[in-house]
């Protein structure tokens, strides 16, 4: 399932520790499992285990812990809206809602058109500028006003048509 090329990524990961420690690139393992696949399914879990010498559950406790890696098929777009405590303090719910109005969507699906999958999230760092998003786990937006949200939907959709 996984290419020769990911595994040759795997080992310049891997010597970057030493020896004994090489279950310490299983977050950069499984980046390059997502960056090939689209996602981390169960099954290329268990091979970061086996290249890696580790427990399948242990590789398996990193995927689900972290955000950024998916573990099923997601959209062209994956849209994270931080709905920790002082977020919601700060309108994150009201944005999610907006969010789910406006793709048609509930939290943790995809649209029909395969471009959006929007998700909640823990923490992003950035409570001051809250409601914040962020876009395929790279992009963070900040202050999301409806008509913010509605705009960057908008180019979204504009761009994946394209």
């Amino acid at each position: 399932m996984i290419s020769e090329e990911s595994k040759a990524r795997f080992a310049k990961e891997v010597a970057k520790y030493p020896a004994d420690q090489k279950q310490s690139a299983v977050m950069a393992c499984l980046a390059i499992v997502q960056q090939e696949l689209g996602y981390v399914s169960t099954e290329s879990e268990e091979q970061v285990a086996a290249y890696l010498g580790m427990a399948p559950m242990a590789v398996h406790e990193v995927t689900t812990f972290y955000n950024m890696y998916n573990q099923k098929p997601v959209g062209k777009y994956k849209l994270n809206v931080c709905t920790n405590l002082p977020c919601q303090l700060r309108d994150g719910g009201r944005a999610l809602e907006h969010l789910e109005h406006k793709l048609g969507v509930h939290m943790g699906e995809t649209t029909p058109d395969g471009l959006f999958t929007l998700q909640q999230c823990e923490c992003l760092g950035a409570c001051a500028d809250s409601p914040v998003l962020l876009v395929n786990d790279q992009t963070m937006c900040s202050f999301m006003s409806n008509d913010k949200l509605d705009q960057l939907v908008d180019g979204l959709r504009a761009a994946g048509d394209k």
